[in-house]
């Protein structure tokens, strides 16, 4: 996971990812628009409007969706949304 600015530059950076497993691909689309957008072969990206929707999705995900990535992606969440032109990025393989 990554922010990026509008020129591509990276803002901020984790190692880790989305942890894939069957509860994972078992969401619901309609209760989580955003997260159903992630895919473990591409990539997905969330302007600053998005973000406040995915960040209200990881407050809802259940425990089994859960584990290091949801803090990381909320801390990178916050670093879209604490400046300007900026996006958060989920890089597929």
């Amino acid at each position: 996971m990554q922010v990026r600015g509008d020129s591509g530059d990276i803002v901020s950076r984790v190692q880790g990812g989305v942890e894939w497993t069957d509860a994972f691909a078992a969401l619901d689309p309609a209760a989580f628009p955003m997260l159903s957008a992630l895919i473990p072969y591409g990539d997905a990206m969330f302007n600053h409007r998005q973000v406040p929707l995915l960040l209200a999705e990881l407050d809802r995900l259940p425990d089994a969706c859960g584990g290091a990535w949801v803090v990381q992606a909320r801390d990178l969440c916050r670093v879209v949304l604490n400046g300007s032109h900026r996006y958060l990025w989920f890089l597929g393989d």
